[in-house]
């Protein structure tokens, strides 16, 4: 019986300490702008806790890609980040930074629509109908995703869909000629500004999806760049690659990222990269 009672105690105070945290969330959403942090158009924004995950991996495109069920993604650093849908690459992550930059002209929860073929131009992609379909598959695939973060900044986890609601066809399944997506309230909460990182849109957009522009967006959240283990820039990647071809890949990211001159200098040291950023 006593046992009983303090599993008891024990669950009332679990719950109680995960309303507070709900509470918490709720009244630092309520005291935060309803707009993102401003950025200048030639620079796109995400938030660190993204960039130094693996969330939007470089698997192989001729990969199948996988439904991941509540499944921790690999994270440098502090932080812990779970995820719910369809595995997400890179082509996922450069479709996101742009209606992010979309979004922080629009109150968080109002509408933001587009014309597809201007987004598709913005992204660097040919103006076909492959890419239109291109798009559309990867706005639908971010809206059926469950993510929570948890971080020190964060204090508790905070859950958040990539996209709320997409909307690109009529009820009568005919193209729109501007679509429409949806992005939640809470995503201000991941977008602070002091943890933020901006990006150069004309590099990120140049560099072809894979391990140069994975390490793009990593290496821009650090503005001086710490020695990197090769064993965890493979985990940061999500690739499966065997240890000896990454590295072959790597070297050859590293040196795209010299001639799109984001990086200065690399090597590798007793299997430590090591890069120096030019700016």
């Amino acid at each position: 019986m006593q046992h009983n009672r303090l599993q008891h105690r024990a669950s009332s105070v679990d719950d109680r300490s995960s309303v507070d945290s709900f509470e918490r969330i709720l009244e630092s959403l309520a005291a935060r702008p309803k707009y993102l942090p401003e950025w200048p158009d030639t620079q796109r924004a995400m938030p660190n806790e993204i960039l130094r995950s693996a969330l939007f991996n470089c698997r192989n495109r001729n990969q199948a890609r996988l439904f991941m069920k509540d499944a921790e993604i690999a994270v440098i650093g502090d932080g812990q980040v779970i995820y719910r849908g369809e595995e997400l690459r890179q082509d996922d992550e450069l479709v996101w930074l742009h209606l992010m930059h979309l979004a922080k002209k629009t109150r968080l929860g109002d509408c933001i629509d587009f014309t597809p073929y201007s987004f598709i131009k913005m992204l660097g992609w040919p103006i076909k109908g492959q890419s239109y379909d291109r798009l559309r598959v990867c706005l639908s695939r971010m809206q059926a995703t469950a993510i929570r973060f948890q971080s020190k900044r964060l204090d508790s986890f905070i859950s958040v869909s990539l996209i709320l609601k997409f909307r690109s066809r009529n009820d009568n399944n005919e193209t729109l000629s501007r679509w429409e997506v949806w992005v939640g309230e809470e995503m201000r909460l991941l977008f602070d500004e002091e943890f933020l990182t901006r990006v150069n849109w004309e590099t990120r957009r140049a560099l072809p999806d894979g391990i140069a522009s994975k390490l793009f967006g990593y290496w821009s959240s650090h503005r001086k760049p710490f020695p990197v283990k090769t064993e965890t820039l493979i985990k940061l990647c999500g690739s499966e690659m065997e240890l000896r071809h990454f590295r072959i890949e790597l070297r050859k990211a590293l040196d795209v990222l010299v001639k799109v001159s984001f990086l200065e200098s690399w090597e590798f040291r007793e299997d430590l990269v090591s890069v120096t950023r030019r700016h």
